[in-house]
């Protein structure tokens, strides 16, 4: 009988050997590493090349701009930041305007292509610098553009990343695009006024779910101009902002989702002549 044991526990032994030598394989590793990273060595290779591309133009262009107090000059995380950055800018952006607005829609583009936080900021400080006719006309300009590229760059290597993050979001939008392919303008119109959706995944998910980019890119021309020109204007009154949380209060939110519901509307009523 304890030989019958000793044997038991050799086998049982020898097994879990077995299974240590197996999850130690590179196999097994490489299994476990692409269940919690979802790119392939290529896709991220590209991602990569991508990036460095982008990030040489940006350097570039600003290493080639007139000499300006760098330490001074950081990306901001808040309303006191702009307000900084306002007051050591303005002169500078006055005296080289051309090079300024360069390297201001660069770096607003880099932002919005590789999905940075802070562009929010940026359009805040369009209508400080440059008031609300300029101002809106960059952002839009660059925001559009930006999201551009991040649908490219989203149709080359985006699938696996927006499954990995949002599967259930996806799931869901996919749904409601097929559900409106004749008016597919009219509902991408209402995402982008309303903050029904992210922008950062529309942006991403649009060519995985098969939005074509003409669409894409006029959705996104005219319906990011109301709330682009919300927050320029509110740009214009830095020192009466506490808070980006005070750029959308209800009376704001009301007004975008009305003209969303506007932009709609033919959708709307094609359904109900269609069921009468």
């Amino acid at each position: 009988m304890m030989s019958a044991a000793r044997n038991f526990m050799s086998d049982n032994s020898r097994q879990r050997d077995e299974e240590n030598l197996k999850e130690d394989s590179p196999t097994s590793k490489r299994a476990k590493l692409e269940g919690r990273f979802p790119l392939t060595r290529w896709e991220l290779a590209a991602a990569v090349s991508v990036f460095l591309l982008f990030s040489t133009g940006l350097f570039s262009i600003f290493f080639t701009m007139p000499a300006a107090e760098y330490s001074k000059i950081k990306l901001p995380r808040s309303v006191s930041d702009l307000r900084v950055l306002k007051d050591h800018l303005g002169s500078y952006a006055n005296d080289y305007q051309a090079r300024f607005i360069l390297g201001y829609c660069s770096t607003y583009i880099f932002m919005q292509t590789f999905m940075i936080p802070g562009t929010i900021f940026m359009s805040l400080l369009a209508g400080a610098l440059f008031g609300v006719i300029r101002g809106l006309l960059l952002v839009v300009f660059n925001a559009t553009a930006g999201a551009s590229s991040c649908y490219f760059l989203s149709k080359l290597i985006g699938r696996p990343i927006i499954n990995w993050l949002w599967p259930e979001r996806l799931r869901f939008f996919q749904a409601e695009i097929a559900k409106r392919r004749e008016k597919l303008l009219n509902y991408m119109l209402f995402l982008r006024i309303t903050p029904t959706l992210p922008n950062t995944f529309i942006n991403l998910a649009s060519p995985i779910v098969d939005i074509p980019f003409h669409v894409f890119f006029f959705a996104t021309l005219l319906g990011l101009i109301p709330a682009s020109y919300i927050t320029v204007r509110a740009g214009l009154a830095l020192g009466d902002l506490k808070s980006v949380k005070d750029l959308y209060d209800f009376k704001t939110l009301a007004v975008l989702f009305l003209i969303g519901f506007v932009s709609m509307a033919p959708t709307i009523l094609k359904r109900k002549r269609t069921y009468e």
